[in-house]
């Protein structure tokens, strides 16, 4: 592709990026605003119910929470997020790795705040199915249908229907959500207009509380005795914007344009509602039979009685869509995370055509085990909102520290002002994170030792490489140019039979033209391994998304190969097909000979068989490096067992060879023995315990 082509595609890419339409704006809201869009549901019941409840509550009270929502969702959704983050894309595509991958050569460091936001971004989520469909349905106890019928009557048969939904919703992701998600947007649109109407309605009764949008009242909240938690009462007000790092993060789905147009829409629609949550909660105050009531939601006892099982219907698949969301934006992140080298590369499958849709069974399994066990675990919805969302204040940080480094990079912006604005989120961010951290005791330890597993593989995968690779440990790594005689005399040595016309070995090749010594040990030594080509492939995962090229070097020969692959971190590495297209373009520019082929059900084939070999490592025992190093190499060693390079590399239906070799990091173990050769009456002298037959059963 020729440059000026290139910048033409980019630049096209940018303006749909940039570009609000009807179908995006409905799309935006199926896909960005599921977990935003469903905080009405428990928030304000969450922060009523841990203040002891509504006898504990004044006007003023209510007002503050109105106020403390309005600010946060402004603060932080719609100034850092909305008005700051969208603008540090990466091609479009948004997300904590994304931003990474912006800002990773200002500093080696950064992998660190981008694998700990990654992985508590991913924790938090876990919740996300859990208390939405949980609140949801527990608002069917006690309902009355047709005629009377009272179905649901225990909170235990909420957890058995919660459950159900659960684990149909993570079932069929096996078999692509493509019908569903077209429905996603015109779902959520009617969700959000019901969200504002009801909001509205309640809100007609005394208008006066617009009056909540003063900060004034927000602060007093804080301060008032009435507030029993004080400063802290910010955990549970943080629930209203916890799907801020997932409008970032989906921005690559529905692009910011359509962000940009759907928001207004979206945060009016939520104001709206708390709005007519707190009017309504105001009303009832003083109400003994509402006082009483046993797990009162504000959200649904705000709505009239006639629309009330329209509204559980609304809200169960606003729920679900919430859930899904979080679902399909956690194989991206996992996604994006394998092809950046940061997590172990796990079987991902792409079952429609969906425009990126992927499904990987290994995530779906876990996050399905997660939600039900937090279900059984906390039971209610009301347990759970008190748990949600320390992780995610963790993200919020992680993201804030890249974004600085985004913004030191921007020519237009000074250091001073770039600091200013980072230090103001900061602090905003820390207050939060401090007053969630009380959640730790209360249950969010699960979550978080869930996010701690996932920054130890990463972690693990990470730094395990790295030593695997330093050069200051003893890894051995020749010159292909010392071996290029060695390899021409072998591929036309007819003594040796032919072992495939292209031998391909996936590899780094470094600097020099420098691979592992390993790889001519298995083609000259092991096993002579004769063949009319060697392939040397690389590849390299680039900071764009979309890229799809490649670059040659033979050497100056017709025998060997070194092919340096440049994949975008969203695109399938499917080497097999790459190799093939490459040998085509390489043979009608000819640099390569053809390989006819007399067998074959391929008319006029001009490409010969491959065979790809793919090393193991086993960590041998004369690795001599300390505990710790040792431990971290070892443990990246046995992850690599639970993952199939073959499968990843789109090497499925190829001819495959696996190798095992052994891997030692640091100095070699010092030889302490050498065998000395006796007599046999010299041998009838020595002292033998048990002499040690290979054919002996008991041994």
């Amino acid at each position: 592709m020729s440059t000026d082509k290139r910048n033409l595609d980019i630049a096209m890419k940018k303006k749909l990026h940039n570009k609000l339409s009807v179908a995006g704006f409905l799309i935006a809201l199926g896909v960005v605003y599921g977990d935003i869009g469903t905080s009405p549901l428990y928030v304000m019941k969450t922060i009523i119910s841990e203040n002891g409840g509504l006898q504990t509550i004044s006007t003023d009270f209510i007002l503050g929470i109105v106020s403390l929502i309005f600010w946060t969702l402004t603060i932080v959704t719609t100034v850092k997020y909305v008005l700051i983050a969208l603008r540090a894309d990466n091609n479009g595509e948004g997300g904590i790795f994304a931003l990474y991958t912006l800002v990773r050569k200002r500093g080696k460091w950064l992998i660190v705040p981008a694998m700990i936001g990654g992985a508590t971004f991913l924790a938090d989520g876990m919740m996300t199915p859990a208390v939405t469909v949980t609140t949801a349905i527990e608002e069917l106890k006690g309902m009355a249908f047709f005629n009377n019928a009272v179905p649901i009557t225990t909170q235990n048969q909420v957890i058995i229907i919660t459950v159900v939904i659960l684990s149909i919703l993570f079932f069929i992701q096996k078999f692509g959500t493509e019908l569903i998600g077209k429905a996603f947007g015109p779902i959520m649109m009617i969700w959000f207009g019901f969200l504002g109407l009801i909001g509205l309605y309640n809100f007609s009764f005394d208008l006066s509380f617009i009056r909540a949008l003063n900060p004034y009242y927000a602060i007093q909240l804080l301060m008032s005795p009435q507030n029993i938690h004080g400063l802290f009462i910010l955990g549970s007000i943080f629930l209203a914007t916890t799907g801020a790092e997932a409008l970032y993060s989906d921005m690559g789905h529905v692009g910011r344009g359509n962000i940009y147009g759907s928001w207004p829409f979206v945060k009016v629609c939520l104001l709206l509602n708390y709005l007519g949550q707190g009017v309504w909660l105001n009303r009832v105050k003083d109400n003994h039979n509402i006082i009483n009531m046993d797990a009162m939601n504000p959200f649904f006892q705000a709505i009239p009685e006639p629309l009330r099982i329209t509204s559980v219907l609304l809200a169960t698949a606003a729920a679900i869509i919430a859930s899904q969301a979080l679902i399909s934006g956690s194989y991206t992140l996992v996604s994006e995370a394998i092809k950046l080298k940061i997590f172990p590369r796990l079987k991902t499958f792409y079952p429609t055509n969906f425009k990126g849709q992927l499904y990987i069974p290994t995530v779906n399994n876990i996050l399905w085990i997660a939600c039900i066990f937090i279900v059984f675990f906390f039971k209610t919805s009301t347990r759970m909102s008190m748990v949600y969302g320390l992780e995610i204040t963790i993200t919020m940080l992680m993201t804030t520290i890249l974004l600085y480094q985004w913004l030191l990079s921007r020519e237009n912006l000074s250091k001073i002002i770039s600091t200013v604005i980072v230090s103001f989120f900061f602090f905003i961010e820390i207050i939060f994170f401090a007053t969630n951290s009380v959640k730790f005791l209360h249950g969010a330890y699960i979550t978080m030792s869930i996010a701690f597993a996932l920054i130890f593989i990463m972690f693990t995968w990470l730094y395990g490489d790295y030593l695997k690779d330093n050069n200051s440990f003893r890894r051995h790594y020749v010159s292909l140019l010392a071996f290029k005689k060695q390899l021409h005399d072998l591929q036309e040595d007819d003594n040796i039979p032919l072992y495939t016309e292209n031998l391909v070995y996936l590899t780094k090749v470094r600097e020099g033209f420098k691979i592992r010594k390993n790889i001519i040990y298995s083609i000259l030594d092991k096993r002579p391994k004769r063949a009319r080509i060697y392939w040397f492939v690389t590849v390299n995962v680039t900071d764009e998304p979309y890229t799809a090229a490649y670059s040659v070097d033979t050497f100056g020969t017709d025998y060997m190969v070194n092919v340096q692959l440049y994949l975008g971190f969203r695109v399938d590495q499917k080497v097999n097909v790459f190799l093939r297209q490459i040998v085509n373009d390489m043979m009608i520019n000819g640099e390569l000979k053809p390989q006819p082929q007399k067998y074959t059900t391929i008319p006029d084939r001009q490409v010969g068989d491959f065979s790809f070999v793919l090393i193991k490592e086993v960590l041998s025992p004369e690795t001599q490096v300390n505990w710790f190093n040792k431990f971290i190499v070892g443990t990246r060693l046995k992850l690599q067992k639970f993952i199939s390079p073959a499968n990843w590399f789109g090497l499925s239906y190829s001819d495959v060879v696996e190798e095992r070799v052994p891997l030692v990091v640091g100095r070699l173990a010092v030889e302490r023995f050498r065998l000395t050769r006796v007599n046999e009456t010299e041998a009838d002298d020595l002292d033998i315990e048990k002499e040690i037959d290979i054919n002996d059963d008991e041994e």
